[in-house]
């Protein structure tokens, strides 16, 4: 499945190409003020575990989530339960996404937005900026460590942040060796889709308290977040949860407080 995103991801990036090259979005970032001020990264650094609360429409594993997407809506009621920051999928043939959506978001929000694709070429990076991430996922199993090192440059010139997803203990010594200061521990077994957040906890103890680590996938209830703070993780990405929540003011703040 991971092969098949990458290889349609790539197809995409082509096609985008023929309608604005990597040099005109380049030329375009010109006009924006870029600070350095790192606010994804900002809003992952308090004392408590920050959430990550994702806007997502479908997903391979489990297909439409959600049928009714008012995806700004959404996105605003996280804001308003005290959300730290918001995941949005902008790939549109797995998940649905677009990057409509997170444009539309990131110009209705005051926190910090995270592009959720899979970037598998730089040119994915000023994309986006330009649609207003303040972050951008980097996947270390679909990336070389030139690639990431490359890309977790581009991010910081551009004023962005960016999570380095690991699945394993190799993964993380990637990351931390092509300079990643934020590392998010996917549960998810992208081979068989099982989930299970020990992986978090395992994981964690390679990885610096001086570095932001982000457990994702399969986060469902306050005992499981008690049970990440607990192991010092300092942030949740949480999706489908949230995303399956009627009430998801109510479901954020029983998560936060819990």
């Amino acid at each position: 499945m991971l092969d098949k995103i990458v290889e349609k991801t790539k197809e995409r990036v082509s096609e985008n190409k023929k309608v604005n090259s990597l040099d005109r979005l380049k030329y375009k970032i010109l006009n924006i003020d870029v600070k350095f001020n790192y606010p994804f990264k900002k809003a992952l650094s308090s004392d408590d575990i920050a959430i990550i609360a994702e806007v997502k429409k479908a997903s391979p594993s489990k297909g439409l989530i959600a049928e009714n997407f008012d995806y700004v809506n959404i996105a605003k009621e996280y804001e308003a339960a005290g959300a730290s920051a918001i995941s949005v999928l902008t790939e549109p043939y797995f998940f649905q996404g677009s990057d409509d959506y997170l444009k539309k978001i990131a110009k209705n929000v005051k926190i910090p937005v995270l592009r959720k694709d899979f970037v598998v070429d730089e040119y994915m990076i000023y994309e986006a900026k330009l649609l207003g991430a303040s972050a951008v996922l980097l996947i270390a199993a679909i990336l070389s460590d030139e690639q990431l090192e490359q890309y977790l440059t581009i991010t910081r010139v551009l004023g962005m942040s960016a999570i380095v997803e690991a699945h394993d203990e190799n993964e993380i010594k990637r990351a931390i060796d092509a300079g990643a200061d934020i590392v998010g521990v996917n549960n998810r077994n992208l081979k068989d889709f099982s989930v299970d957040i020990e992986n978090s906890i395992r994981l964690r103890r390679c990885v610096d308290e001086d570095i932001i680590f982000i457990s994702e996938s399969g986060i469902k209830t306050k005992e499981d977040i008690a049970r990440l703070k607990e192991n010092n993780v300092d942030a949740v990405l949480i999706g489908e949860t949230l995303m399956k929540s009627p009430d998801k003011k109510v479901m954020i703040r029983e998560l936060k407080n819990g």
